[in-house]
């Protein structure tokens, strides 16, 4: 797995647990549960890209 792809990944992970965080002390944030969802979507869609 490329470097972008491997740091796309760690990017995503971290960005659920900085939202989860969010959410649990101040609430939850509709719009930055959107944007993890985007940013999850498209880590899995640059790993398929990389194994097809």
């Amino acid at each position: 797995m490329p470097d972008s792809t491997k740091a796309m990944g760690v990017l995503t992970v971290g960005g659920l647990v900085m939202v989860t965080a969010y959410t649990v002390a101040l609430g939850s944030n509709g719009w930055l549960w959107f944007g993890w969802v985007v940013l999850g979507l498209l880590t899995i869609g640059m790993v398929a890209s990389r194994n097809a």
